[in-house]
């Protein structure tokens, strides 16, 4: 069955992250931890579909991760005229638009942004990068090796976005990001990037815990509403974190 064929090549992703990343998640995870110890802040800027949900303000998660979210909308109550097609232009590319960004955020140089983008090509990702990177920030790239190494970089640098952050977490997915080949479809099925990068986001979230632990530092973490007392309880981490930013 198909089910079967995507449980077991989820599992063998996984199961490489684990292989592969360790290394990468420590050393990510320590510098976040240091850099959170210090005052600074840990953002998230996710242009896929897990992240910024995933990993932000979820039980047994830490109120330190907070997402950038970009929003755009051009409203006129203009009637309806005939015009000529001006293709689509995103915000991913504006020259200039990740200082525009990196400035409404409130990002300063002692902070972490999380950068996530599976194919990791396109330009504003890797302009962010680079641009937090010069004004001293540390960028973790969470995207796919081998997916970026078949494209060609929007950005001027040529790089893509494992080449321009500080630390990379590869999702070990594959070029297409896609488990399940089905010949009756002539394509394949089953994306593996949301789940691993999940994965990887929660296995660096415990390590930062761990790492700010093992400085004296208690860092706050939510608790599902529905448990006794919690409103409470969260409120009084809340409390901790805009105190002290952890």
């Amino acid at each position: 069955m198909l089910m079967d064929e995507y449980f077991g090549a989820m599992k063998g992703v996984l199961e490489k992250v684990e292989r592969t990343q360790r290394e990468a998640v420590l050393e990510a995870s320590a510098e976040i931890a240091e850099r959170l110890a210090r005052g600074g802040a840990w953002h998230i800027m996710d242009t896929g579909h897990m992240l910024m949900f995933e990993g932000v303000g979820r039980t047994g998660g830490m109120m330190a991760v907070k997402p950038i979210r970009i929003t755009c909308e051009i409203q006129n109550p203009v009637r309806h005229r005939p015009a000529p097609a001006r293709g689509i232009v995103g915000y991913d590319t504006i020259p200039g638009f990740a200082d525009y960004v990196l400035g409404r955020a409130n990002v300063l140089p002692d902070d972490v942004i999380m950068i996530g983008s599976v194919s990791g090509y396109q330009y504003f990702p890797v302009d962010l990068a680079l641009k937090a990177n010069e004004m001293g920030c540390a960028t973790v790239a969470v995207t796919s090796v081998e997916y970026s190494g078949h494209l060609t970089g929007k950005h001027p640098s040529g790089k893509r976005l494992f080449e321009a952050c500080t630390y990379c977490l590869d999702n070990c997915t594959n070029y297409g990001d896609t488990l399940v080949d089905v010949p009756a479809l002539g394509q394949r099925i089953c994306p593996a990037s949301g789940i691993s990068a999940s994965y990887l986001m929660w296995a660096v979230q415990s390590t930062v815990v761990e790492k700010l632990l093992e400085k004296g530092l208690k860092p706050s973490v939510y608790i599902s509403n529905h448990m006794p007392d919690a409103a409470r309880i969260n409120g009084e981490a809340l409390e901790n974190y805009e105190k002290y930013g952890f």
